[in-house]
């Protein structure tokens, strides 16, 4: 397995950078999808396209097993200005691969195509490409739209490049992996008036402030301090001049959670702060509060046969099997909802961090990223005299 993909290196290399130079926004990656496509039909998959629009599933199958297993890798690039010299920056005006998802494609294309020429497994491989990873939940309208009943799988398997994790080292853990995202606005409506005549209106603007202040406390103060929680206030819209008080500011922000509990807290208590701020001032609160992503919670015996296929890769030295959780989130949560499963993470090496301007995925990975996929389908469906022989030894 090692010398066919070190061979097949320079190739995924080229793919890479191909998808790196056109990258595509969430439920818009429609020239991503069409190179999938061609590609896993060239391999000899079967190739299903159309779920959550631009979403392709190509299905492997060997042997004479019905078990099935779910490998999945996102699509998506970002709205973000490329600030990178590389010769395959983007050709795209403010949209960049500034997460690594052109690397992830080109993994599982890579262990796609080593799996449909081996065929060392018995049962069905689903290759899920799915759209919109970022912020638009392309993984929540997939199950929507029958992803689990149209390919009926027993585990689902996830996995992201890290930058900061050492090159080539894999880290997971049992349990909450990634956070809970939520949104948040709160529209403070006071009275509009001259600025040099603050009597004479209602200024939303010093309420909107001790909204944002109050709501730091909430973590501090309403949140159990053994459990973890974020509260981000990331915008705040309101005026258009100097000298004239506006009628209404907006705050918009995040959170971030572990547990529905913690998740349920934040909401009526934000609620219910903005709304008695606004009152002691005479002011109106309108609050709206949107669940996004849920955790993303790895299931254990998912976790260990994800771990001990890494360790036969890379070495016991180099697997992490209890990674400290990350605030971050992933729509991969949606899929661990509905199947066990384990997202893993996979170390770039130094470098900007995803969602930089500056950020590039570390090619030197990608042998190791779809040598990883190929194994744990190889073990997750090995065939019974496999079994037999790895249970022996």
């Amino acid at each position: 397995m090692t010398d066919l993909f070190a061979a097949m290196h320079a190739e995924l290399i080229e793919w890479r950078r191909d998808l790196h130079r056109y990258p595509e926004l969430g439920f818009q990656e429609e020239r991503t999808s069409a190179l999938v496509a061609e590609r896993l039909s060239s391999f000899g998959i079967e190739v299903h396209r159309g779920l959550a629009r631009t979403g392709v599933v190509g299905t492997l199958r060997a042997g004479r097993s019905d078990r099935a297993i779910a490998l999945r890798a996102d699509m998506d690039a970002l709205p973000i200005q490329e600030r990178t010299n590389l010769p395959y920056r983007s050709t795209r005006e403010g949209v960049m691969h500034a997460c690594g998802h052109d690397g992830h494609t080109t993994m599982l294309l890579g262990a796609a195509r080593y799996l449909a020429a081996t065929r060392n497994f018995d049962g069905v491989v689903h290759f899920i490409f799915q759209p919109a990873e970022e912020n638009e939940g392309g993984g929540r309208v997939m199950i929507a739209e029958g992803l689990f009943e149209r390919f009926p799988v027993e585990r689902v398997y996830g996995l992201h490049n890290f930058p900061g994790l050492p090159e080539g080292a894999f880290a997971m853990r049992v349990g909450p992996l990634f956070a809970a995202f939520d949104k948040f606005e709160i529209i403070v409506r006071g009275r509009g008036a001259h600025a040099a005549l603050p009597h004479l209106g209602l200024d939303p603007l010093p309420v909107a402030a001790q909204i944002v202040g109050a709501l730091q406390t909430l973590v501090s103060r309403r949140v159990d301090p053994i459990e973890s929680a974020v509260v981000s206030v990331t915008q705040i819209h309101g005026g258009d001049t100097w000298n004239v008080i506006p009628e209404e500011v907006t705050i918009r922000g995040c959170t971030r959670s572990f547990v529905p509990e913690v998740q349920d807290l934040l909401e009526t208590s934000m609620a219910t702060m903005s709304r008695r701020i606004c009152e002691a001032h005479e002011a109106e609160a309108e609050f709206t509060y949107t669940r996004g992503y849920p955790p993303t919670v790895n299931t254990a015996a998912e976790v260990e046969i994800a771990a001990a296929v890494a360790e036969r890769l890379v070495g016991a030295a180099k697997v992490d099997r209890d990674v400290r959780p990350t605030m971050g989130s992933e729509d991969f949560a949606f899929m661990l909802q509905h199947k066990p499963g384990c997202y893993v993470l996979l170390g770039a090496g130094p470098g900007p961090m995803c969602h930089h301007p500056r950020y590039d995925f570390n090619d030197a990975i990608l042998p190791v990223g779809a040598r990883y996929w190929a194994a744990l389908a190889e073990t997750e469906l090995a065939s019974q005299q496999d079994a037999t022989q790895a249970a022996a030894s």
